[in-house]
């Protein structure tokens, strides 16, 4: 399918559209989470993170190919200066070790307990996120 210029949209639809693929993703991770599919949840727990912090960097034009070139961008810019709370930082890296370790770690053992932190803390993201993109919009020219 061929898209013209003016089909791709505006950096907030960019931004508007990755914070709905991170809603999504929480979803999947709750739901995962009570059929206790727990390393599925910390995947989609962190995926939902992850695409939270890319709806961030849209409204930049920013964008990198890792994960990890992400993440530092995101807690240099973004958290460091407390745009978003420090405590943030350390969850998303958390949350990025448990998701290597659920999906790559045959011998990692994920507790409810843990799983359940991931989801809380790609909620709580996602919300201050949200709360960013409407001050955003409201800030824009």
């Amino acid at each position: 399918m061929q898209h013209s210029s003016n089909d791709l949209g505006t950096p907030k639809d960019l931004a508007l559209h990755r914070i709905n693929v991170a809603k999504e993703d929480l979803e999947t991770a709750e739901s995962n989470y009570l059929e206790n599919h727990l390393r599925a949840a910390n995947n989609r727990a962190y995926y939902a993170i992850y695409h939270a912090m890319t709806a961030v960097l849209a409204i930049e034009s920013v964008a990198f190919k890792r994960h990890k070139d992400t993440i530092a961008y995101f807690n240099k810019f973004y958290v460091k200066i407390e745009v978003f709370p420090r405590e943030l930082g350390r969850k998303i890296s958390v949350a990025q070790e448990i998701r290597h370790a659920s999906d790559y770690d045959e011998f990692y053992l994920v507790t409810k307990e843990e799983t359940e932190a991931q989801i809380d803390s790609a909620r709580e993201l996602i919300e201050l996120v949200e709360i960013f993109l409407t001050n955003y919009s409201s800030v824009e020219k």
